[in-house]
């Protein structure tokens, strides 16, 4: 798969005990992006952060270190970015989604024009 120089960033802040139906978030949205033909998606476990209502969540605090941010990361085509928006629209219910521009310099082992 080659993506061009243009891309588009699509970026999902949730928790990492966010579930859809049953299973967890992030998992399910890796799956779902994945069936969707996306050039690819990172996962990644926050150490430390807080939300829109201003708890701290940490790994420094046992009890609730169960609850630690997770970003999701997809960069593809607008298109496609475009077409996964209905998908995480659907499993996402709290936290934050947005997409930004991106210019894509290396994708895989070929360096992009």
């Amino acid at each position: 798969m080659t993506l061009g120089r243009n891309c588009k960033l699509l970026k999902i802040y949730i928790s990492e005990d966010s579930k859809y139906q049953g299973h967890n978030l992030y998992h399910a949205l890796v799956r779902r992006l994945a069936e969707a033909g996306m050039a690819g998606v990172t996962v990644t476990r926050g150490i430390e952060g807080f939300g829109h209502e201003k708890r701290l969540h940490s790994t420094r605090i046992l009890d609730i270190s169960l609850k630690l941010p997770v970003v999701v990361e997809v960069v593809d085509t607008p298109e496609k970015i475009d077409a996964a928006i209905p998908i995480v629209s659907e499993m996402v219910n709290e936290g934050m989604v947005f997409i930004t521009d991106v210019e894509v310099i290396k994708y895989g082992k070929e360096i992009t024009d």
